[in-house]
């Protein structure tokens, strides 16, 4: 995949001191930036939330950017949202960034607008795992593979107001590229819910239909391969399936009046591997021996100083 819309890890947490807004993190370009050193001015980088359970998209934050000149680059945020029971197009399009600029070193240029805020640029790579470990067979060494890597973060703080009414909502993105030989028509190349599910559950090109899918038909094409998966871990089928059932569709469930995290929401200290380890093995792998990074920063854009 073009590293500029491999999506690496998405998060969703309240903001801290503050109940009426939400962090909203979207980072892509593993080892940025070694395979890519800027955002792709074709694509569309979206944050998407679900505000009433059907596993469709309500409201919409699409991120877009110029192409990269002279070292510069910028990036456009629009709010997307539909009207109860729409099945159509977006309605009640908003800008809410216009021409951010996107950081390349290591001072972050932050966009405030509004009740809006953003960031994009280099980053060091929040995420934390003992990935050759997992590897090789869940031989884990507490040796953090993402320790001193970077990826190119989208950062956007939003007044709760504009997630929906209700608290209680889901969290995914993904990322649309022009289709070949069809430029004008944008097609989804990548997508992300709850951390490393593709990664554990899908097997050989499963995992690039997964990418491609999005959340309300993933029950019914993966339903049966994540039971499969589970029982291989010692689950019996009708647990197996129960535990499928919550993790299907591939969606981030977040209650944005609570401070809690993971399940609920994600934050970046959050050691999601560990929770998910001991999920999926019955118990039988609780940890990767890895810990949260101690470069976080304390307050927006909250991503550490590029390596």
């Amino acid at each position: 995949m073009d590293a500029r819309v491999d999506i690496t890890d998405i998060y969703a947490f309240q903001k801290p001191g503050d109940i009426n807004k939400s962090i909203l993190i979207l980072n892509v370009n593993p080892l940025a930036p070694t395979h890519a050193d800027e955002f792709r001015h074709d694509a569309r980088y979206e944050l998407l939330i679900d505000n009433n359970a059907d596993a469709q998209p309500d409201v919409k934050f699409s991120i877009r950017f110029s192409k990269k000149e002279d070292g510069h680059q910028f990036a456009n945020v629009q709010r997307l949202a539909r009207s109860n029971g729409s099945d159509g197009g977006d309605e009640d399009d908003e800008d809410v960034i216009d021409e951010a600029p996107v950081s390349f070193g290591s001072e972050p240029k932050v966009t405030t607008s509004g009740d809006y805020r953003f960031f994009a640029g280099l980053r060091s790579d929040p995420f934390f795992f003992d990935l050759v470990g997992f590897l090789h067979g869940f031989a884990f060494t507490g040796v953090d593979f993402f320790k001193d890597l970077n990826v190119f973060g989208m950062v956007l703080e939003v007044p709760n107001r504009a997630l929906g009414p209700s608290p209680q909502v889901g969290v995914w993105a993904h990322t649309l590229v022009p289709a070949t030989l069809q430029p004008k028509r944008l097609v989804q190349v990548d997508q992300m819910g709850r951390p490393a599910i593709n990664t554990v559950f899908n097997h050989g090109n499963d995992k690039i239909t997964f990418n491609g899918t999005q959340p309300a038909d993933q029950r019914g094409l993966f339903l049966a391969s994540f039971v499969g998966t589970l029982e291989g871990f010692g689950y019996d089928p009708t647990t197996a399936t129960g535990i499928a059932d919550i993790l299907l569709p591939d969606i981030l469930t977040f209650d944005y009046s609570s401070t809690a995290g993971f399940l609920n929401g994600r934050q970046l200290t959050d050691d999601v591997i560990d929770i998910e380890l001991n999920l999926v093995s019955k118990g039988a792998v609780t940890t990767d021996l890895v810990g949260p990074h101690s470069d976080y920063l304390p307050a927006f854009p909250f991503l550490g100083t590029p390596h």
